[in-house]
């Protein structure tokens, strides 16, 4: 099987574009699973959202801190959609990192999927000097001692085994924006959200991390060939 990574990146769209997108992607690599072709084409979406808040089929609309039309007033998106976990913001200065490949090219396994995901984040912040870990009971990546922060939140939807959704990764984000939720649902003193500027106490270039996370996805899904549009 040869693969094949599309790289795709955009910026100032609403989620329902984004969404959009992913869903035709998604549908079109799992029609080319049932062809003779030898070609599976990937994709890896990196985008810059305008401020949304969206819940997963798993999360508590309780963790919406604030009324719907209220955030709207303020120019804030709120959508209901299909990955799981919680509830969790995206917006400028966050990477967020859709994921549609068809794993059964690698292997059938969800868990080791979402570890990988993981992994690749943690390789990523190691770039920075930052020391990022999982915690078992919550999916996605942390950091910090007594206080654990997060940089990263995971949700994934699969669908004939071809993924879509991914991860969001706060690098010169908002974080002010979080107060409007309970973040991925997790409301203890001793767990809180952060970014790579705010741990590092300067701005960081995205097309950088974007290179850096590129290059570690890739060493956990390897491809024959890349395309960045």
């Amino acid at each position: 099987m040869n693969n094949v990574l599309q790289i795709h990146t955009l910026q100032d769209l609403s989620y329902q574009q984004v969404w959009d997108f992913q869903e035709i992607l998604m549908q079109k690599l799992i029609q080319s699973k049932k062809s003779e072709g030898d070609t599976r084409v990937h994709h890896l979406i990196f985008c810059e959202h305008r401020p949304v808040y969206t819940l997963g089929k798993s999360g508590s609309i309780d963790n919406l801190l604030r009324s719907v039309p209220d955030l709207q007033s303020e120019d804030f998106e709120f959508f209901k959609i299909n990955r799981g976990g919680d509830i969790t913001y995206h917006g400028p200065g966050q990477w967020t990192v859709y994921i549609i490949i068809d794993l059964e090219c690698f292997y059938r396994d969800v868990h080791k999927f979402v570890r990988s995901i993981e992994l690749m984040v943690i390789d990523t912040l190691k770039a920075y000097g930052i020391e990022g870990f999982p915690i078992d009971e919550f999916t996605g990546v942390w950091t910090g001692d007594e206080v654990k922060r997060k940089l990263c939140a995971i949700g994934v939807h699969l669908s004939r085994w071809v993924s879509m959704h991914g991860l969001a990764l706060n690098v010169n984000t908002t974080l002010s924006h979080f107060r409007n939720i309970v973040p991925c649902g997790i409301s203890t003193p001793d767990k809180t959200v952060t970014s790579i500027s705010q741990e590092l106490d300067r701005s960081v270039d995205m097309s950088q991390v974007k290179q850096i996370l590129t290059q570690h996805f890739l060493n956990y899904f390897p491809m024959d060939s890349i395309l960045d549009d």
